[in-house]
């Protein structure tokens, strides 16, 4: 579940009459406890994050139990099996049951904002933050709330950027043959490997403290972000010969590396060791990877519109299917989600697949027929128009490109799917029942 530093926690500030930065225990429990009453499961579990007294006084007014049974009690499950779980559990899957029917069955809304002056065709979703670039000098991170443009990054005139990432505290930027590090008030550092600059970077991920840079020569380059040195070069082409299109990094410390003849590496980050190697059943190029962390399974697009996914624990293949005739640029799931994935490509379509089964659940596309509505708030101009949902013997190729405008990357949220189009504009798909 997202936890935005400009969501629910930023509007419960503004309703409740504090400014931020206050401390909050002179208010009254009683009137706190009628505000909160106003708040569904998601806005008040949001509150429990904004400080240890708000906290406080949702856990022992047990809102969140009267909350989480009524939806139990709505859904026409049984209670009394909820109580055995952790409330905190119960809750995370709730709220994941909603996320899942949303996507697939919700209505659409669709909001556009002018992201960049020229084409972008990358972007990055996390706590409630967007971060969007390469294709002009600079990377903007972006308010889901309010399309506030927070801060920029620029480019250095001789540096040409690749791909990023990002966590609370820095940027990372991969600059052709170089790494970039941004520190979240803008100030930049560029340093290259020991042995100098590497061969040309395709792709980055990073987890805290190391960037992992998949090269076009097939070796994966460890920096680490303190030492600010190239800490080891793993060989993918042993694994699998060609440039390392895509990368994955998982929480114990393995590396998932795609490459463009069509096979996934598995390499241990602390030893070097490659541990296994992911077989496809065509040759077609890895254009895009994630994992689960939840689950451990591992998912891949191809260049020619196939989605594959692994059990990480087995090395063993579980589905595969073909779900468009061209590539597919990127594929993404909400991290606790265990059910849904997003998966986006040059066709246009936003397709949701059974990240169990590989059943395509959902066709979305634009509603071109329909007139664009538009806002301006105080930060941005904003393009509003609603969603469709396409039936199964729909044929993609008849359909107006209009409608579906290539998805160069996506990036998903809580009931919200966030795409680029190697264009100026970012659109943010919003799933409601």
């Amino acid at each position: 579940m997202e936890h935005g530093p400009s969501g629910g926690s930023t509007a419960m500030r503004r309703r409740s009459g504090v400014r931020g930065g206050t401390r909050m225990e002179w208010l009254e429990h009683d009137i706190l406890c009628i505000i909160f009453s106003f708040l569904d499961v998601f806005d008040l579990v949001r509150c429990t994050a904004v400080c240890k007294s708000w906290n406080a006084v949702i856990r022992k007014s047990e809102l969140l139990q009267v909350l989480y049974f009524k939806l139990r009690r709505d859904s026409g499950e049984s209670t009394s099996s909820g109580q055995r779980k952790s409330m905190e559990f119960g809750l995370q899957e709730v709220a994941m049951k909603y996320h899942r029917l949303c996507l697939q069955r919700g209505r659409i809304d669709i909001h556009r904002w002018k992201a960049h002056s020229v084409g972008v065709d990358q972007c990055r979703m996390k706590m409630g933050l967007l971060l969007t670039g390469v294709g002009d000098k600079v990377m903007r991170l972006w308010s889901l709330d309010s399309y506030k443009c927070e801060e920029e990054y620029y480019i250095p005139d001789t540096a040409s950027l690749v791909d990023f990432d990002f966590d609370e505290s820095k940027i990372v930027g991969l600059l052709g043959s170089r790494v970039g590090i941004w520190t979240r008030n803008g100030k930049r550092s560029i340093f290259p490997s020991r042995e100098g600059t590497f061969s040309k970077g395709l792709c980055v991920r990073y987890i805290d403290p190391d960037a992992v840079i998949g090269c076009e020569d097939g070796t994966a380059r460890v920096f680490d972000m303190y030492s600010r040195t190239c800490s080891r070069i793993i060989k993918c082409a042993l694994m699998h010969a060609g440039p390392v299109t895509c990368l994955a990094l998982s929480d114990d410390e393995l590396i998932l590396s795609g490459s463009s003849l069509g096979s996934v590496s598995i390499s241990d980050l602390a030893s070097d060791q490659r541990v296994a190697r992911l077989r496809s059943t065509d040759s077609a190029g890895i254009r895009t990877l994630c994992f689960n962390p939840c689950s451990h399974l591992v998912f891949a697009g191809t260049t020619v519109g196939y989605t594959y996914c692994w059990d990480l624990r087995t090395m063993k293949s579980l589905w595969e299917t073909r779900i468009s005739s061209n590539v597919l640029y990127s594929l993404s799931h909400l991290r606790s989600d265990n059910s849904t994935l997003a998966v986006g490509g040059i066709d246009g379509v936003l397709r949701v697949l059974n990240q169990n089964t590989g059943e395509v659940l959902s066709r979305c596309l634009i509603d071109d027929e329909r007139p664009i509505s538009s806002t301006r708030n105080m930060h941005a101009f904003i393009e509003k128009k609603k969603g469709i949902r396409l039936p199964e013997d729909a044929e993609v190729d008849r359909i107006p490109r209009t409608c579906r405008p290539p998805i160069t990357c996506l990036s998903v949220g809580m009931k919200k799917v966030v795409t680029a189009h190697n264009s100026k504009y970012i659109r943010m798909w919003k799933f409601n029942m």
